[in-house]
């Protein structure tokens, strides 16, 4: 069912709207009405499926189908399974214990004295020069360059920074005017998807809803209690007349034709 809508969303707290605000809002209320009324027709598709049909069967598939299912794969596969990993388990425990056991006595501690020796060597024979030669040959050499061209340094700094702000002041300016004209288009859709909604509510209320009111009334007022008189009649009337002929009339014909034809042996 289609809710009525709230107060125009555009129209409160703002100024008389300019003409091409009210151009804007004509063409997306034209673009907005086929999307409102499909919306609106799937949501109540949707919440009829799923009263009559998604939930029924949900609750019949899970009472009937997963429950049992559930229950079959923990007896006949999980608790298996479990002890079966225990057992596992326990296994894999004791054989990592001794293999590591194994690793660490035969391979990691001669590992350690090994690398403990070629780091004493690399240390003595090849780091200590290198660091000598390094210091020397290119950190001394470099912090005086470093000392001749940092004036040049600070400029370009200054001019990169001059440029960064100048680029930061367009990109704040073209941000702002995107950000009115976004403003503009978001307020013309959202007046034209209030619009869409108040004239699909105005439709429902004059055409189906006096059909759908009369139909809910004549329910409740009419056919229901009408049905259940009949229901009631039918129970007090046909229901024990009809169980009187069977026991008085049907069931002592049926007993008497079979013991006729059990005497005249015509039944076996």
């Amino acid at each position: 069912m289609i809710d009525s809508p709230s107060a125009d969303p555009g129209n409160a707290g703002s100024p008389p709207t300019p003409l091409l605000v009210a151009v804007v809002r004509g063409i997306a209320l034209v673009v907005v009405v086929p999307f409102r009324l499909a919306w609106e027709v799937v949501a109540a598709v949707g919440r009829w499926l799923h009263r009559w049909l998604l939930a029924p069967l949900g609750r019949f598939l899970d009472r009937w189908l997963l429950r049992p299912l559930g229950w079959l794969l923990r007896i006949l596969v999980w608790v298996p399974l479990s002890w079966l990993g225990r057992g596992l388990a326990w296994l894999l425990r004791w054989l990592g214990l001794g293999l590591a056991w194994l690793l660490r006595t035969l391979v990691w501690v001669p590992l350690v004295w090994l690398a403990r020796g070629l780091a004493w060597l690399a240390r003595t024979v090849v780091w200590i020069p290198l660091a000598w030669l390094a210091y020397h040959l290119i950190w001394v050499p470099l912090r005086w360059l470093a000392r001749l061209l940092a004036p040049l340094g600070r400029l370009l700094a200054a001019g990169l920074a001059a440029v960064g702000r100048w680029l930061v002041a367009g990109l704040v300016a073209i941000g702002r005017w995107l950000a009115a004209v976004g403003r503009v288009l978001l307020g013309a859709l959202g007046w034209a998807w209030w619009a869409a909604g108040r004239l699909l509510w105005w439709c429902y209320a004059l055409t189906l809803r006096p059909f759908v009111l009369g139909a809910r009334w004549l329910w409740r007022h009419a056919v229901r209690p009408v049905g259940r008189a009949v229901a009631a009649a039918w129970r007090a009337t046909v229901s024990p007349a009809v169980r009187w002929v069977r026991r008085a009339v049907v069931e002592p014909v049926r007993q008497a034709t079979r013991e006729t034809l059990t005497a005249l042996g015509l039944r076996g």
